[in-house]
């Protein structure tokens, strides 16, 4: 982009109507809630098994291998399903890629809960996993594409509080149920039954709520595009924002085109795609979701019983849930790159505080599983609040509206390999160089993720998704954040 180009633009953007006050902020909200039911499943199905694989060892006859797996089958299924996802919703629509997700997240949590055995059951965490990664992708998209960009981030990134908010719900449940019918048979399938709820409520609430204009506007429905918008904005701000979307979706029609060709043929599209995908294995190499996953695992290594795991387990769910709402006003008060290495930042220390506690307080300690506990809500909190929801947000803004979708999907798919893999030998690992080993080992790589994020992320707070956009595909962004390094 020119700078004449580039100034006009600004000046677009500066010139849109105020959003002001009134029914349609209250339909925005409305709409992003059932939007974000997404996130709550995605939460509850992947935080459940912490709680419930304990029971369900017994009852299926699990090995330390075949827990793995029932473990890790969500998780590979994820990669694939936010291939799949980003895809449909390209062509499908953001609003139908939901609605089918939905019916599999409650496909999915029947088969589990009916599981007659270990085959069942990994089939119905393979259906679940298909429905997490597209919720994983579509969803973030759909609410960046609704949103106007002085709430972008705020908005975008309540689908990462409504995850965490899932999670603590599966940790409630689950410690609410196993301490109160942890001795009958088959309470495991009470605590994965939970989920069929919001799985109903997704479904039924999407079928009501619009489809995204900007999705609209690259399919050519400008008119239905216009009409939608109308309804979460005030008529003018409506028309303007859709000017200046149509105005951009025409000049990158010629430089970028839909499918993988953008990515063979752009060097810009390929950068921006090798960076969505380092800060989604970046996020994942922090080991938050092995907490979430394993989290009563750990609790037990550091010296908790059975029964006080499950409970302690409950702290850093609550800290993630009020670490993800306090990111919401971080989302629009501090840069996004800001965010990032502070979290990446507290979270190195975390890991390395973790493993030397380990070796100065050697089991049997009294004292060790409650300071192991405080650091391990201490390292939450400080992914919460600083790294999950900014890289969220990151990742719904960052590529082309004509392969968003698809973008994103590879962007995640990377993430949930990366998770799958940590699910799937993070015991291992354990058990062989322990909770000490463990942790110094992701805080030397939370190092080299401050490295990557410092040299590589872009800033995209308080931009248009157009403007984003157009700097993007001309690698005018990366100019932008070598200059904003010098200045700095």
């Amino acid at each position: 982009m020119s700078t004449a180009e580039h100034a006009e633009l600004a000046r677009e953007r500066a010139a849109l109507p105020p959003l002001g006050h009134g029914p349609f902020r209250r339909r925005l909200h409305s709409v992003a809630l059932i939007a974000t039911l997404g996130g709550l499943l995605f939460g509850y199905d992947t935080g459940v098994i912490n709680g419930a694989l304990e029971p369900m060892k017994t009852d299926l006859g699990l090995t330390a291998f075949t827990e793995g797996v029932v473990t890790s089958s969500l998780l590979f299924a994820a990669a694939f399903g936010a291939m799949i996802g980003g895809r449909l919703s390209d062509s499908w629509g953001r609003r139908k890629a939901i609605v089918l997700l939905a019916a599999l997240f409650l496909i999915g949590a029947l088969t589990c809960v009916f599981a007659p055995g270990f085959g069942v059951m990994v089939l119905g965490r393979v259906i679940l996993g298909l429905a997490v990664g597209a919720a994983s992708t579509v969803v973030p998209v759909y609410l960046a594409e609704l949103a106007p960009y002085e709430i972008r981030g705020s908005l975008a990134g309540r689908n990462e509080v409504m995850i965490v908010v899932g999670q603590l719900a599966a940790f409630v449940v689950n410690a609410i149920i196993g301490n109160v019918w942890g001795e009958h048979e088959g309470v495991w399938r009470i605590m994965l039954a939970v989920a069929a709820l919001p799985a109903i409520c997704l479904m039924v609430g999407m079928l009501r709520v619009p489809e995204s204009p900007r999705w609209l506007i690259s399919q050519g429905r400008h008119d239905k595009a216009l009409e939608v918008l109308g309804t979460i904005r005030t008529p003018q701000r409506a028309q303007a924002e859709i000017d200046m979307i149509t105005e951009i979706a025409e000049m990158e029609k010629n430089r970028v085109h839909a499918g993988w060709s953008s990515i063979r043929d752009s060097k810009w599209v390929r950068r921006i795609i090798l960076v969505g995908i380092g800060l989604g294995v970046a996020q994942q190499l922090t080991g938050i979701n092995s907490i979430m996953y394993y989290g009563q695992s750990v609790l037990k290594e550091a010296g908790f019983d059975s029964n006080a795991a499950l409970v302690a387990n409950i702290a850093p769910g609550v800290i993630g849930v009020v670490g993800s709402i306090t990111a919401l006003w971080l989302a629009q008060h501090m840069n996004r790159r800001t965010t990032l290495l502070i979290g990446f930042s507290l979270t190195t220390v975390c890991h390395f505080l973790i493993g030397i506690a380990s070796i100065l307080l050697p089991v049997g300690n009294p004292l060790r599983p409650y300071v192991i506990l405080l650091l391990v809500v201490l390292f939450v909190g400080s992914m919460q609040t600083f790294l999950n929801v900014a890289i969220w947000v990151l990742l719904s803004e960052i590529f082309p509206l004509q392969i968003r979708g698809l973008a994103i999907g590879i962007s995640v798919f990377c993430l949930w390999m990366t998770n799958a893999f940590l699910g799937l030998f993070f015991p291992t690992l354990v058990e062989a160089i322990g909770i000490t080993g463990t942790f110094f080992m992701f805080g030397v790589v939370g190092i080299f993720a401050l490295i990557f994020v410092y040299t590589q992320a872009p800033e995209t707070r308080g931009r248009t998704l157009e403007e984003v956009e157009e700097d993007v595909t001309t690698g005018a962004i990366y100019t932008h954040h070598l200059r904003a390094k010098a200045d700095a």
